[in-house]
């Protein structure tokens, strides 16, 4: 074994395990939430690592026993939003252009998707190519609560789900199982947690990442998302979300007046974008056009009341009651929407930037 870095205090462990290149990200307390040096350290080694014929595969990880990654650090969220700041804008630039990296490594690149993945997590681990949740795995895309929209490839995943469950999962920012985030495309196989070792040892030992993956793997069963899909498509496939609350309270199944009372909770604003945003997303060519659309949107969300307010409520404050503006989904009219689509004043994510970095160009 060799240690490129190392050390408790390291945001992003970094190693080497024979034929492995190894990432470890460091922040248990904070469920490994992601930092701007996270990004940047992740998008270093992935770059060595892509140019160095003795690695053969990536794996991702998460320290501690709470998850792989609960998001990104939406404390500095609300202190740029708060004071006009522009940190955040720069995080989202590095991180989506992460996102990007992965999904197109020319290596295999598997994440082990350990208990909580949310927002950001799943945007370092479901664009991967060797995706294994555990029975333990709780996969979320939680933005709406926080007035804040799918972001990550988000928007590109969410679209391209079953039918009309991933306009469900973003709505009311539900949790999805193992097997849901697999029905769901998000995830390939579930490989039992006390089987991780061993899945570790096959990697090391030089066995191809999707081989070590199927030796171990055990079948997911059924979701409670696939079992929903009847009330889930017909609902959801209306076209604002005032309809999609009628359709829900109307239809009878108690799961589905559960969903309603868990979106009329959120953020009209962000609910709207984010419906926009998913039926935008179906029609982009692919997930680098997704990603500049997600950028434009998330620098406006950060100028928007909005997501000060649902950060302070369910973050800062606790008091889990936010005041949202608008108020209701009926005043949140076309040009509101429209704003969020709009390039920013400082201009669109450039996913082309090429990163210049110990005298060699790298392609980003």
């Amino acid at each position: 074994m060799t240690a490129a870095a190392s050390g408790g205090a390291d945001e992003v462990i970094r190693r080497v395990e024979g034929p492995v290149g190894w990432l470890t990200l460091n922040r248990p307390k904070a469920i490994n939430a992601l930092t701007h040096t996270m990004v940047l350290a992740m998008t270093e080694a992935l770059d060595d690592w892509a140019a160095d014929d003795s690695i053969t595969c990536v794996v991702v990880d998460g320290a501690g026993e709470r998850g792989l990654c609960a998001g990104g650090d939406v404390r500095a969220f609300y202190h740029d939003a708060r004071s006009g700041g522009t940190g955040s804008v720069d995080f989202w630039a590095d991180e989506y252009r992460l996102n990007s990296f992965i999904a197109r490594y020319p290596k295999p690149y598997v994440a082990l998707m350990d208990g909580l993945v949310m927002g950001g997590g799943v945007g370092i681990s479901a664009h991967g190519s060797v995706r294994v949740v555990t029975e333990r795995s709780r996969i979320a895309m939680p933005e709406t609560g926080i007035g804040f929209v799918p972001d990550v490839g988000g928007t590109w995943l969410l679209s391209r789900m079953p039918g009309q469950t991933g306009t469900h999962a973003a709505l009311t920012a539900g949790t999805l199982s193992a097997a849901d985030a697999i029905t769901a495309g998000l995830a390939d196989q579930l490989v039992p947690t006390e089987q991780l070792p061993e899945l570790v040892d096959r990697l090391v030992a030089g066995t191809a990442p999707a081989d070590a993956v199927a030796l171990l793997a055990v079948p997911a069963g059924e979701g409670r998302l696939a079992a929903a899909r009847g009330w889930i498509d017909s609902c959801y496939a209306a076209g604002t979300v005032e309809e999609i609350l009628q359709r829900l309270r109307a239809h009878g199944d108690p799961s589905a007046a559960v969903a309603a009372d868990e979106i009329a909770a959120k953020s009209p604003t962000a609910l709207t974008v984010t419906l926009a945003a998913l039926r935008r997303a179906v029609g982009l060519a692919d997930l680098d056009t997704a990603l500049v659309q997600e950028f434009r949107v998330s620098v406006a969300c950060l100028r928007h009341h909005d997501l000060a307010e649902g950060i302070r409520a369910q973050i800062i404050d606790k008091d889990r009651f936010p005041r949202w503006s608008p108020s209701a989904l009926a005043d949140v009219d076309d040009a509101l929407v429209a704003e969020f689509f709009a390039a920013p004043s400082g201009g669109d994510l450039d996913l082309d930037r090429r990163l210049v970095r110990a005298g060699r160009t790298v392609a980003r």
